[in-house]
């Protein structure tokens, strides 16, 4: 996408809109192990049985194959066992992790860019058998029951499970996405008035928390120091109720002239309701320096920095120091295109979980029905505009007018679709102007940032002076 006359290496559009063999056939049978859960496994219907058949046939020819044939089984007569239950959400787990990898292969071979070896991890610290069971049992009566079965009394068999848990960090994943999952169900609570059932997020949820389950599950990838130079390349939001987390995609260009390597900086903070557009930076901002050297367009300095084999930097402000400038547009036109996607870890392989780093450039934008589409070389790419955030000055209307942009490559709803975190329009005189989304994630002097800001600002004083009464009281 990219002409290689202008500094880019060239993306094969044509490849990203191609089939790829087995990933619709692999989805119809997660689709279908999920449909079992709707109405729960306690007393399984025959094609209930059928389902989580295809799924033992997914998997044939692997090393699940024993035990999910052996757990389908067991399952079909009444008599499955939590250890089963497991087995056929690690199976469930494994498929996806296909799919993710042929689409990562996909990916990579229409950038051109090359990936990392698979990655090592570091066993995490002894795990409390009794808490982890505890989990597991609450979860494996959420599937007997089904979605539509629930109660409030199922769901708040988890409440004690997370407050024993929350405390330990080793458990605090899984606590979190208990949590979070358990508020979701308890949100839908009776499920049988649901009109519709949010089959295959609620089976995510409930694959992952199982699999977090087992021992190893743990396990972190492993963490090295590095120096170098950061370039960012833009923010990407996540807004929930209760907290937010700002992730900073960035090229590490290595102190000893190493390959760059495409690396993520995050930091995340609870917040209230009341917390809304440029006040959420406020929360983030006092603990991640970078989102300044993103509003200031430069690079930062690193030295000693842990990396996970990720690609995840631990950020720690001791280890940074603000670069010199650094034009995001010129590191995407002329690093980007050198630079090594880290590999995934085996529990992250989830077509969810890809964004990988592009950029974009020689496309028509067309509007139709309210979606946005870029068309390259021939080749319509959705562009999801509604993950803008309201925070920022990058609206729909200035994705639109683009003629450049760095974004994100998403895999959604069966197709790939680019996610914008900064665009380059031409103004009079044909001069280029580039707009970030994160724009205001350091501060801005932008007139519409500083009036946000300002109402953020009274909000964000308030709650800090309630919060620091209640803890004097």
């Amino acid at each position: 996408m990219v002409p290689a006359d202008q500094g880019g290496g060239v993306m094969r559009a044509d490849l990203l809109a191609g089939d790829i063999a087995g990933l619709g056939e692999a989805l119809a049978v997660v689709d279908a192990c999920d449909r079992t859960l709707v109405d729960g496994l306690l007393r399984p219907q025959p094609d209930q049985v059928a389902a989580l058949t295809e799924l033992a046939d997914g998997v044939a020819g692997t090393p699940l194959a024993g035990p999910v044939a052996e757990a389908v089984e067991k399952v079909a007569v009444g008599a499955a066992s939590e250890d089963h239950l497991v087995v056929i959400a690690a199976a469930r787990t494994a498929l996806l992790g296909s799919v993710h990898d042929a689409l990562v292969a996909r990916i990579d071979e229409a950038t051109g860019r090359p990936r990392g070896e698979e990655i090592a991890s570091e066993p995490g610290q002894r795990q409390m058998p009794n808490l982890l069971g505890a989990a597991r049992s609450w979860l494996s009566d959420v599937a007997r029951t089904g979605w539509r079965g629930i109660d409030h009394d199922l769901v708040s068999g988890s409440a004690q499970v997370v407050s024993a848990m929350l405390p330990d960090p080793e458990l605090r994943r899984l606590a979190v996405l208990l949590d979070g999952f358990a508020a979701e169900l308890a949100a839908s609570c009776p499920d049988t008035m649901l009109d519709r059932v949010p089959v295959r997020r609620w089976g995510d949820l409930w694959s992952r928390a199982m699999v977090l389950t087992l021992p190893g599950a743990a396990d972190v990838p492993a963490i090295e120091t590095v120096t170098g130079r950061l370039l960012p390349l833009g923010v990407d939001m996540h807004e929930h109720a209760t907290a937010a987390q700002a992730q900073v995609h960035a090229v590490f260009e290595p102190e000893d002239g190493g390959t760059p390597r495409l690396v993520r900086a995050s930091v995340s903070a609870p917040k209230p309701d009341s917390v809304v557009s440029a006040g959420i930076w406020q929360l983030l901002r006092p603990h991640l320096s970078l989102l300044t050297a993103v509003s200031e367009g430069r690079s930062m300095d690193v030295d000693g920095m842990p990396l996970t084999s990720e690609g995840d930097l631990l950020w720690s402000d001791e280890h940074a120091r603000p670069g010199e400038p650094a034009e995001p547009f010129t590191t995407a036109r002329v690093v980007l295109p050198t630079a090594t996607t880290s590999a995934t870890a085996p529990l992250n392989r989830h077509p969810a979980h890809i964004a990988v780093p592009v950029f974009l450039e020689g496309y028509t934008a067309d509007e139709d029905d309210d979606v946005l589409t870029f068309t390259v070389a021939g080749h319509r790419l959705s562009v999801e505009t509604d993950r803008l955030p309201v925070a920022g000055p990058l609206t729909p209307d200035g994705v639109a007018a683009s003629t450049a942009c760095i974004g994100l490559l998403r895999w959604d709803d069966g197709t790939f679709v680019v996610q914008p975190l900064a665009v380059e329009t031409t103004v009079k005189r044909k001069k280029g102007v580039a707009v970030q989304a994160g724009a205001w994630a350091g501060g801005t002097t932008d007139k519409n940032g500083i009036k946000a800001e300002k109402a953020a600002t009274t909000a964000v004083t308030v709650l800090r002076e309630r919060a620091g009464r209640l803890l004097r009281k």
